[in-house]
């Protein structure tokens, strides 16, 4: 679905700063996207600043060397947030994704634009960017670029290139297009170089991570005659295995390795002892539709929401919700 990028045009023009923001525990396709865009209205000589509501997980802090990333609160008020006269938020449209970012922008006066490809929308009062049918946020930022005409330097390339791989798979999943590789070969083309960005996004993993994957591995359950598979991490496993939350990224994906798998999901407690619910799928097993059940949403394949604990409590409600949808 293409996207008319002009008005678009028309609010970077008849505006000078801008803040951008992205879903809470930001992942590749969030960071490289604010990264990217913020790069795009540098070069238009604008004033730009990132805000999240999550710190830089330290496993992608490479992504930002600048630390131009800031997380509210730590190092950004709510108040110096709210000066600005756009704020922009990048690879989510639910208000409950941008945790903190959410007072922020019911606060604001700014003019309020969203750049997404999830098919969860929820009305943030912006004026939306938004292709549902796109493989991830940072093919949006490259096509706004293209029909802008600003060009793709290294640095936003690399950002670029990780929104995107990141977010198909590494160019596996059933999102992934003619026109996604084009788009990578112009990213190439532009500087980003395959063969480092895989290096740094996934041969660099801590002994912590390593210790919490085996363990968390090591709980998957399978339900439903082997066609769903599950598992969990408790808070305390992140001080046992000396690891961080954002280790976990990327864990649910293994539990669809098993043969005979057509959905999976991983419940991981937080420190609040709230529950994030991860799940995925096969075509055309659609755990969006279970998600939204729980108050989340995201794609058909690729979903998530945020449940009250406990966590056994969560994990028994999710179990019965997917079971519900892979009766025949």
């Amino acid at each position: 679905m293409a996207i008319d990028w002009e008005p678009l045009r028309s609010i970077i023009a008849a505006n000078q700063r801008f803040v951008l923001t992205s879903h809470v525990r930001p992942d590749a396709d969030a960071l490289g996207s604010e990264l990217g865009m913020a790069g795009l209205l540098e070069h238009l000589g604008k004033d730009v600043r990132i805000v999240n509501a999550s710190p830089v997980p330290s496993r992608l802090a490479f992504l930002d060397p600048d630390k131009k990333v800031k997380q509210l609160g730590a190092e950004v008020t709510e108040a110096q947030a709210l000066e600005t006269d756009v704020h922009m938020i990048l690879d989510t449209s639910a208000w409950g994704q941008l945790a903190e970012m959410g007072r922020v922008f019911k606060r604001t006066s700014a003019v309020k634009v969203v750049i997404d490809h999830h098919a969860t929308a929820e009305d943030l009062g912006a004026i939306y960017f938004k292709d549902v049918e796109s493989e991830a946020t940072g093919a949006l930022v490259f096509q706004a670029a293209v029909a802008l005409g600003i060009p793709i330097t290294p640095q936003i390339a690399r950002a670029l290139y990780c929104a995107i791989a990141t977010d198909t798979g590494w160019f596996r999943f059933p999102s992934t297009t003619g026109e996604t590789m084009r788009t990578i070969g112009r990213l190439m083309e532009s500087g980003a170089e395959p063969w480092s960005l895989y290096q740094s996004l996934y041969e660099q993993n801590s002994m912590g991570r390593m210790k919490l994957c085996s363990r968390v591995l090591s709980r998957i359950k399978l339900d439903c005659g082997g066609r769903l598979a599950s598992t969990f991490v408790r808070w305390d496993d992140y001080a046992e295995t000396a690891s961080e939350p954002a280790d976990t990224e990327d864990l649910v994906n293994e539990c669809l390795t098993i043969v005979g798998t057509v959905a999976a999901f991983i419940a991981i407690e937080q420190s609040n002892r709230n529950i994030k619910v991860s799940f995925r799928s096969r075509t055309p097993i659609d755990v969006a539709q279970v998600a939204q059940q729980f108050g989340g949403g995201g794609h058909k394949q690729a979903a998530g929401s945020i449940m009250p604990g406990p966590l056994v409590d969560a994990q028994t409600k999710v179990l019965a919700a997917l079971t519900t949808l892979l009766q025949p």
